[in-house]
């Protein structure tokens, strides 16, 4: 009776254990992607990219569970006219890799421009040549390293400087 039951619950912890795997695996709502930042990396490759750049391991699982396959790798090529990073100046305190960001590298981008709106969580409005907007970001969680890297693989580089 004891071996039934040893083997009953390691079945069990078996069957719970690719039960969380398969979770881990499943796509999350558009409110849970937006929640973790993730409203504007729509396409799998992108998060590739992601991947390239941002080297934490969660961020870049959570960026698979919020994409959509897309069949023409050549989109996560896309390189943008330029970036608006709003933010509300009153919840900077609670963003210092933000303001670190706007204080000391932000003028690495003269294309890339700091917006504050009111109540507005941290994001990086991606522009079009026609400076429309293509693609939204939270960046809440962000640090100012995976804000470069992101923003020196998506963001044309201007030739002036």
């Amino acid at each position: 009776m004891g071996r039934l039951l040893i083997y009953a619950v390691m079945l069990l912890a078996l069957l719970w254990a690719v039960s969380v795997r398969g979770e881990e695996e499943q796509q999350l709502s558009t409110k849970e992607c937006e929640s973790l930042g993730f409203n504007g990396l729509a396409l799998c490759s992108d998060c590739n990219t992601f991947a390239e750049y941002v080297k934490d391991q969660e961020l870049v699982s959570d960026c698979r569970r919020c994409c959509t396959e897309d069949s023409d790798d050549g989109m996560s090529k896309i390189i943008y006219s330029g970036a608006i990073l709003e933010v509300c100046m009153r919840k900077l305190v609670f963003y210092p890799e933000i303001v670190g960001f706007i204080e000391e590298e932000k003028d690495k981008f003269p294309s890339v421009k700091v917006r504050y709106a009111f109540s507005s969580p941290p994001k990086l409005i991606m522009l079009d040549d026609d400076g429309e907007q293509k693609e939204t970001i939270r960046i809440d969680n962000w640090r100012r390293e995976h804000i470069l890297q992101f923003l020196n693989g998506k963001v044309k580089q201007t030739s002036d400087s």
